[in-house]
């Protein structure tokens, strides 16, 4: 059981990649690139559980007396959702103004851009 969610991280990536591989929209590249990086979340979160510990408050806890979870990836999960957020939002800025300019938001149509 402690190899399922590494391989559900795995299976997510993979829908993202392919999503992004057979896709004909920006819009749709992006939600897949956000499906790739929600892997990462899950990944994260497989690294730092452990069964039977608590959380990281320290306040009513003696030093050893009982396992707790490491807060440091904890930290990292919830900098790599705010990081997410904020490149799909940079990402979808990008892809209204290819709307707007090229009046497509289809890679295949916008023959300005091949070099």
């Amino acid at each position: 059981m402690d190899v399922f969610a590494y391989l559900v991280a795995a299976w997510v990536f993979l829908a993202g990649c392919y999503g992004l591989a057979t896709s004909r929209d920006l819009i749709h590249a992006v939600g897949c690139l956000s499906v790739c990086q929600s892997a990462t979340y899950v990944l994260l979160l497989a690294v730092g559980y452990r069964g039977g510990a608590t959380a990281p408050v320290h306040s009513d806890l003696e030093p050893g007396a009982r396992p707790v979870v490491d807060p440091v990836v904890q930290a990292l999960a919830l900098t790599d959702v705010v990081v997410g957020a904020t490149v799909t939002a940079l990402l979808l800025a990008l892809v209204v103004q290819v709307s707007k300019r090229h009046g497509t938001v289809d890679p295949d149509e916008l023959s300005e851009l091949r070099g």
